[in-house]
C-alpha cells in the first residue's frame, strides 16, 4: 500500500478511494464551540451535564492545520470550507485564512458561518484571502428563528452579518436553510421571495440523521422534490446541468432571471457517488464520511514527525481505503431511521465535525 501511494505521489495524481472518488475538498472544523444551540446540530438539553468540547489545548494549531492542508493539496486538494461549530469563534481565524490562502493549489477557500459576527470580521477576511461565504438562515420569521436557534440570536442580527459580507466585497453569498416538517416548514417560501433577486442563492437543505443529539425522525424531513414542485408553481424554475463529481446541491434557476436555488437532499437523493470530501475536526481527527462512526487522529503523527511525506502518506492510505456511501445505503435498503450495524449513537456529532 506504501508503495502504491508513493507512485501515486510521484505522478502527481489525485489519490482515488476504492469507488475511484478523487479527493477534492477539505471541510475543516476550527473548533466545536457556537454561539447558537439549533436543534438540528446541538440543542443545548443534549449538553446538559456534559463536557462535550474538545478542550482548547487539544486544537490542532494553525501550523498544524497548514499543514495538513499542504499534504491534501499534494493529494489533490483544491478547494477548503471552513466550518464549526461556528469558526468565527475561533481566536486567529483571520490569521489562519491568511495562511491557507497562501498555499499554491488551493483555489477556493470558502467559511460557514451563522453571520453574526460577521460585522467583525468581514473585511478583514476578504483582505486574508476568504473568497466565499455561506450563511445558515433557517427562518425569517423572528420567532421562529429565535427558537431555532435556541433563543441565542435574532434575524436582524444575521441580516446585518450579511449586509457586512456586501460592503466588504461578499457580492455573491450562500443561504444555507435546514428544514424541518412542522418547524420552519411554512417560512420557506418568505424566506426565498426575500432573497431572489439579490444574487444570493438559498439552499434548502433535508433535515438530516447525523450524531445522536438532534432527536431526528424521518416524519420531520419534507423531501426536496416537494419543494421543487411548490417553489416551481409559484416561480417557474428549471434545472442546471451539473457535473455528477463533488455535487452537493441540486442547482435549479428561476425562468425568470431572478437568481438560483439549490436542494441538498442527502434523505431523499442521496449523493455519495460523487463526494470527494473530507473532514478534520479541530483535534485532528480525519472523517471520509459525515456520518462515520470514527475518525482517524492525525495529531500522534503531527507531533511525532515532521515528515510531510509521512502526512501525505497517511491521508492517502486512508483516503485510498474509503467505501463509504451511508446515505446511498439507507436510502437502498431504506435503513431511515438506523439500527444496523453502526447505530446512530455511535456516529459523530454534526457540531464537531462540521456538516
Amino acid at each position: 500500500m506504501a508503495r502504491q501511494l508513493q507512485n501515486v505521489l510521484l505522478a502527481d495524481q489525485p489519490v482515488a478511494d476504492r469507488l475511484g472518488r478523487p479527493l477534492q475538498t477539505l471541510r475543516i472544523s476550527v473548533l466545536d464551540r457556537c454561539n447558537f444551540r439549533c436543534g438540528y446540530c446541538m440543542p443545548e438539553d443534549a449538553l446538559s451535564g456534559r463536557q462535550p468540547f474538545v478542550p482548547r489545548r487539544h486544537w490542532l494549531s494553525d501550523c498544524d492545520l497548514e499543514r495538513v492542508v499542504r499534504a491534501c493539496v499534494t493529494l489533490g486538494v483544491g478547494k477548503i470550507r471552513i466550518t464549526g461549530g461556528e469558526p468565527l469563534l475561533r481566536p486567529g481565524l483571520v490569521g489562519l485564512v491568511e495562511r491557507l490562502a497562501a498555499i499554491d493549489g488551493v483555489r477556493d477557500i470558502a467559511l460557514t458561518t451563522n453571520g453574526v459576527l460577521l460585522p467583525q470580521f468581514a473585511e478583514l477576511l476578504a483582505g486574508a484571502g476568504l473568497n466565499r461565504i455561506t450563511v445558515s438562515l433557517d427562518s425569517l420569521d423572528p420567532e421562529v428563528f429565535h427558537r431555532m436557534n435556541g433563543g441565542k440570536s435574532s434575524v436582524a442580527q444575521v441580516l446585518h452579518g450579511i449586509a457586512a459580507a456586501l460592503q466588504a466585497g461578499f457580492d455573491s453569498l450562500k443561504i444555507n436553510t435546514v428544514v424541518e416538517r412542522g418547524v420552519n416548514d411554512h417560512t420557506v417560501m418568505d424566506l426565498l421571495s426575500h432573497f431572489r433577486g439579490s444574487g444570493h442563492a438559498v439552499r434548502l437543505i433535508e433535515f438530516m440523521d447525523v450524531g445522536h443529539s438532534n432527536r431526528w425522525s424521518p416524519d420531520q424531513v419534507v423531501p426536496s422534490r416537494e419543494w421543487v414542485q411548490r417553489i416551481h408553481r409559484r416561480w417557474p424554475i428549471e434545472a442546471l446541468e451539473e457535473p455528477p463529481l463533488g455535487r452537493v446541491a441540486r442547482r435549479y434557476k428561476y425562468c425568470d432571471g431572478a437568481g438560483e436555488i439549490g436542494f441538498i437532499s442527502s434523505i431523499s437523493e442521496p449523493f455519495c457517488g460523487g463526494c470527494d470530501r473530507a473532514r478534520i475536526t479541530a483535534d485532528g481527527r480525519l472523517y471520509t464520511c459525515l456520518f462515520a462512526t470514527r475518525g482517524h487522529a492525525l495529531a500522534p503523527l503531527l507531533q511525532e514527525t515532521g515528515s510531510a511525506q509521512a502526512l501525505e502518506a497517511r491521508i492517502g492510505e486512508l483516503w485510498s481505503r474509503r467505501g463509504d456511501r451511508y446515505s446511498e445505503q439507507r436510502h437502498a435498503l431504506g435503513l431511515i431511521d438506523t439500527d444496523d450495524a453502526e447505530p446512530k449513537s455511535q456516529r459523530v456529532e454534526m457540531y464537531r465535525i462540521g456538516g
